[in-house]
């Protein structure tokens, strides 16, 4: 095991930690965001250095500034600070592993002692192997994270609030965007919800046209998005799409989750080279990176390298390879990539070894994972000997740092609001979103098959019929409650699940109000949810030969319509409760089997201790006004050869008892609203929100 030379506890190593405005010997980069040109000159290696930790002349990396005016300075810069930072996640029950305690079971720690400073105009890169931690800590750091961590996070000096939710931008490793939006609709309808409203209509347009301008999308302006099972743009442009949206605000601190995973190299390096310009505007940028080239990871300014949770390094880039000449590690060759020699460390593999022997640990040599986890102690045991001290000397020297304090609590509340746009202008955005992202599903010709073909073939079935056939008659009006009863619910069960990574991402960055989506999105579905139930009731009611009487029409497709808002109001508030597709199912199904056996057509003697089944569905309500509006009290009905009954008086009509037409009204109202606010309410409580 290589031994730590004391010369490097000199006051040379502060290099390491130094902001690269002042000592980071970086190469230099020239890019252009048009033509994604860049020329990267590799550092130099002086042999008369003592341990290459001597001062050397600053050569920050250059980038040209964004062409975008609002994005070319950070109105409020933001200092990041993390010190001492742990998180411990619970296993699940069905988790074991061997040699291990009881107590060891139950948890198991992702983050453990990191710290760093992530100053204005800097980009620091955090690398590790996978299942190091990097998502996890870029999520805590955003204020994204569940569950609490130990250790401290401040953003100028103050800790998390909703006051800087505003000015931080966060992009996730999934792209979460509508897929039937084409790009420029996805950014123009980010931009009204999230630039101010002091800025008109065509000022954000053109702010959002600018976006796809200083991102290269001009080409794919006019194409869908596309997704797993569409067909759209591809993944690099989908990924500058949703970095797209987070820089249209002109965010303070800017978080990236893997911005280059699964990219070419130049569409790689054109996303790197657009977040260096946004670094050199005076924001702060973090990113996640799995395995960089060597000319994306000469573009950081600082790099935080992560194993098993514990970092390892935590400084400028340009001086990790010299910090691990120090403590015994120098690569193959003098051309090695530092990131993939960062990473073979961050797994406990010494590059030096003999690839013979690696391949024999990969295929589970005992003594080659002592080995690697030996490594890997060496290497936290190293940091927290040397770089640790300092960081935290680093972190707290800033705190009392008056140039750094840029705007207290007093003035982010003057300066900030939450909301950038009011609840009207939210709602009018969303509303509008909505209906071109669910056209292609409202509008579809199968689903308008599908209902039209019902409606036909209900009405050569009912072809005609007239009151000497009553219990035909009733069995239509039955067959209508049941049916726009079900059809809804199975439609709005999938709302909520399916649009919930989209909530959470909107409303993380506080782009509206919840009740402002909420409305929105029950106004968006009005349009289809009330054509098709008029259609069929219109198509059917005249062939299946009811009440030829434009009142009585008008009053069944009414109620009809009624019955659709509260069976889709009982769906959302599944859909919302469980957020799982496969439970809203099943549990829906339930539901309706119980309200189609109480709706008081099947069964007419239902016993006491069960009867009250029939005063929650609201199938049974809505059977009770159509019969109610089609038949009048003293209409009578020929129930045998030359025998004239009253229809109040066939059994099936005489148990639902007539008279109430009010208070069946009002037990759908009463419904309608109910079913509604739980479904507000379980979105309010979602932990997830």
């Amino acid at each position: 095991m290589p031994i730590i030379d004391h010369q490097f506890e000199s006051s040379t190593i502060s290099s390491v930690t130094s902001s690269p405005a002042s000592s980071t010997r970086t190469p230099h980069v020239n890019t252009k965001m048009e033509n994604s040109t860049v020329h990267v000159e590799p550092p130099s290696s002086n042999s008369d250095t003592k341990l290459g930790f001597e001062s050397r002349e600053s050569n920050d990396n250059q980038s040209i500034p964004s062409q975008l005016p609002f994005l070319r300075e950070s109105l409020r810069p933001i200092t990041l600070k993390f010190e001492d930072l742990a998180y411990t996640i619970n296993l699940q029950s069905g988790e074991s592993y061997c040699f291990t305690s009881s107590e060891s079971k139950r948890t198991r720690t992702v983050l453990n002692g990191v710290s760093g400073v992530v100053r204005p105009g800097e980009l620091l890169a955090m690398l590790g192997p996978s299942g190091s931690g990097k998502t996890t800590l870029l999520t805590a750091l955003g204020g994204r994270l569940p569950g609490k961590t130990s250790g401290s996070i401040t953003y100028n000096g103050q800790p998390f609030s909703s006051s800087f939710k505003r000015k931080i931008g966060f992009v996730t490793q999934d792209d979460v965007l509508y897929p039937h939006l084409t790009v420029l609709e996805t950014l123009t309808y980010a931009a009204m919800l999230r630039l101010p409203k002091s800025l008109t209509h065509e000022e954000k347009v053109e702010q959002a046209e600018l976006i796809i301008i200083e991102l290269g999308l001009t080409r794919c302006r006019n194409s869908i998005v596309g997704g797993p099972l569409i067909r759209g743009v591809s993944g690099g442009e989908r990924k500058r799409v949703s970095v797209g949206q987070e820089m249209l605000v002109n965010p303070s601190l800017l978080l990236l989750d893997e911005p280059t995973s699964g990219l070419d190299s130049t569409t790689a390096l054109r996303i790197m080279a657009t977040l260096k310009g946004l670094a050199r505007g005076g924001r702060s940028v973090v990113t996640t990176i799995h395995q960089p080239s060597s000319r994306l990871y000469w573009m950081f300014d600082k790099v935080l390298v992560l194993s098993d949770g514990c970092p390892i390094y935590s400084g400028n880039s340009g001086r990790v390879m010299e910090y691990l000449a120090s403590i015994g590690y120098v690569p193959g060759f003098s051309l090695m990539n530092p990131a993939d020699f960062l990473l073979d460390l961050a797994n406990g593999v010494d590059p030096n070894s003999n690839p013979g022997d690696n391949q024999q640990c990969n295929q589970g040599r005992t003594e080659c994972h002592e080995d690697r986890n030996s490594l890997k102690q060496f290497l936290i045991s190293s940091y927290k000997k040397t770089l640790h001290p300092l960081i935290k000397e680093d972190i707290r020297r800033n705190f009392n740092d008056p140039d750094r304090a840029t705007g207290g609590p007093q003035s982010s509340r003057c300066c900030d609001n939450r909301w950038t746009t009011n609840w009207w202008t939210q709602f009018k955005v969303l509303f509008k979103r909505g209906l071109r992202e669910r056209r292609h599903e409202s509008y579809s010709g199968l689903r308008i098959f599908q209902v039209m073909s019902v409606s036909i073939l209900s009405g050569l079935l009912w072809w005609h019929s007239d009151t000497s056939h009553l219990q035909d008659q009733v069995g239509l009006l039955f067959f209508f409650s049941i049916f726009w009863g079900f059809y809804p619910l199975s439609n709005a069960i999938f709302t909520f699940p399916q649009e919930r990574p989209m909530l959470i991402r909107e409303r993380s960055s506080s782009m509206y109000r919840l009740s402002s989506y909420y409305f929105a999105r029950m106004a968006g579905d009005l349009p289809m949810e009330l054509i098709l139930p008029t259609i069929f009731v219109t198509t059917t009611y005249w062939m299946g030969g009811l009440k030829p009487s434009l009142i009585t029409f008008v009053l069944t497709v009414l109620i009809i319509l009624f019955n659709v808002l509260v069976s889709q109001g009982l769906g959302l508030a599944l859909g919302a409760i469980l957020m799982d597709l496969k439970q809203a199912t099943t549990l829906s199904s339930v539901i309706m089997l119980v309200f189609l056996l109480a709706g008081g057509y099947y069964i007419q003697l239902i016993p006491p201790f069960i009867s009250w089944v029939k005063y929650i569905s609201f199938s049974h309500y809505c059977y009770k006004l159509l019969v109610e509006v089609q038949y009048s009290k003293n209409e009578v009905y020929e129930c045998g050869k030359g025998v004239h009954c009253k229809v109040s008086e066939f059994s099936g009509i005489a148990y639902l008892g007539m008279g109430h037409l009010w208070w069946d009204v009002a037990a759908l109202g009463l419904m309608l609203v109910g079913y509604r606010l739980l479904a507000y309410v379980a979105l309010r409580m979602s932990k997830s929100q």
